[in-house]
C-alpha cells in the first residue's frame, strides 16, 4: 500500500508539469501588459519598458517560466505585482470562502442526490424513476450562473428570505455564515447533485440485479437492509469516484459563482488578476487549484480501499 501510495504521490509531478507550462505559455501570449497596466494611460513608451525591465519580462519566456518553476518547486509562487505580496499569500486570504462554499456545496449535493439517486434505482421504470431522472437532466443543462440569477430574484428579491451577494466569515457566527452560503452553494452543487444521482441510480441497478441480491430477497431481508447494508456498499465504488471529481469540480469552479454572489474567494481572485494581467497571482492560483483536484482524486482513490477491501489487497 505505501508504494502504491508513493507510486501515486509521484505521478502528480508530470501532471502539475505540464498544467504549469500551459498556463505559462497561455497567459504570456494573451494580449495585454502589466507594467502597462501599473503605469496607466499616460505612461510612456521608455516607462513601461524600464519597469518591464525591473519586473524581468523583458527576458525569453524560456528563461522566464525556468525563474517562475524553479521557485514555485520550492513553495514559491511569485509575488503579485498589483497586490505587492506573495501569491501564497493572497491565495490562503481568499481561500476560506472558496472552501465553504465548496463543502456547502457538496454537503447539498450529497443530501439531494444520494437518497433521490436510491429512489429511482429502486422505482425503476415508473413515474417516481422517471421524475427524477428528469429533473437530473434539467439540473445537468442548466448552467450555474443562470441558476444563480434565478435563485438571487426569487429567494434574494421577491421573496427577501436570503441575501443576494456577500459572504460572512464564520466568526460573525455559524447562522449568518451559512445563511450567505445557502444560494451560492445551490448554485454551485445543482448540476453535481443531478450528477450524482444518475451514477447512484445506474450503479444500484447493476449491483441490484447481481444473483446474491436476488439471494437476500429471496430468504426474506427487508428492503431497507438490503440497499443500506449489502446494495449500496458494494455499488459506492463509480459513485466515491463521481463525488472525489465533482468536489475538485466545485473549488474549480467556483470563478463564475463568486463573481455572481461576490464572494471574495478564489475565483474572484483570479478574475481581477485576470483583467489586471497579475501573471504570478493567475499562474499561481491555476497551480493550486490543479494541486487541489489530483490531490482530492488522490485521496478518493486512497479511499476505495477503505470501502471495498478488495480494492485494498490488490494494490499490495
Amino acid at each position: 500500500m505505501k508504494t502504491y501510495f508513493l507510486k501515486r504521490i509521484l505521478s502528480l509531478i508530470p501532471v502539475l508539469f505540464v498544467v504549469s507550462i500551459v498556463i505559462f505559455l497561455i497567459i504570456h501570449i494573451t494580449p495585454g501588459d502589466p507594467a502597462a497596466m501599473l503605469l496607466g494611460e499616460e505612461a510612456t513608451d521608455e516607462d513601461i519598458h524600464q519597469l518591464r525591465v525591473q519586473m524581468g519580462l523583458d527576458e525569453p519566456l524560456v528563461v522566464q517560466y525556468f525563474h517562475w518553476i524553479t521557485e514555485a518547486v520550492q513553495g514559491d509562487l511569485g509575488t503579485s505585482y498589483f497586490m505587492k505580496e506573495p501569491v501564497m499569500v493572497s491565495i490562503l486570504s481568499h481561500l476560506a470562502p472558496t472552501i465553504s462554499v465548496a463543502i456547502m456545496a457538496g454537503i447539498i449535493s450529497l443530501l439531494i442526490s444520494i437518497p433521490i439517486g436510491i429512489l429511482a434505482a429502486t422505482k425503476r421504470g415508473t413515474n417516481t424513476d422517471r421524475t427524477v431522472m428528469g429533473f437530473s437532466l434539467i439540473g445537468m443543462s442548466v448552467p450555474s450562473f443562470l441558476l444563480g440569477l434565478f435563485l438571487i430574484l426569487l429567494f434574494g428579491v421577491k421573496l427577501q428570505w436570503l441575501p443576494v451577494a456577500g459572504y460572512r466569515p464564520i466568526t460573525a457566527g455559524l447562522f449568518e455564515h451559512i445563511k450567505y452560503l445557502i444560494l451560492p452553494s445551490i448554485a454551485l452543487g445543482s448540476m453535481h447533485a443531478a450528477l450524482i444521482a444518475r451514477m447512484t441510480r445506474s450503479s444500484l441497478l447493476e449491483v441490484l440485479n447481481m444473483n446474491y441480491i436476488k439471494t437476500a430477497r429471496s430468504k426474506g431481508v427487508g428492503e431497507f437492509l438490503l440497499i443500506m447494508r449489502h446494495t449500496l456498499r458494494n455499488a459506492f465504488l463509480p459513485i466515491l469516484t463521481v463525488i472525489g471529481q465533482t468536489f475538485g469540480s466545485l473549488i474549480a469552479g467556483a470563478v463564475v459563482t463568486e463573481t455572481i454572489f461576490n464572494i471574495p474567494g478564489i475565483g474572484q481572485l483570479i478574475i481581477n488578476s485576470v483583467e489586471r494581467r497579475d501573471y504570478a497571482v493567475i499562474q499561481g492560483v491555476v497551480l493550486f487549484v490543479t494541486f487541489t483536484y489530483v490531490l482530492i482524486n488522490l485521496l478518493v482513490d486512497l479511499l476505495y480501499g477503505v470501502v471495498d477491501p478488495r480494492v485494498r489487497l490488490s494494490k499490495k
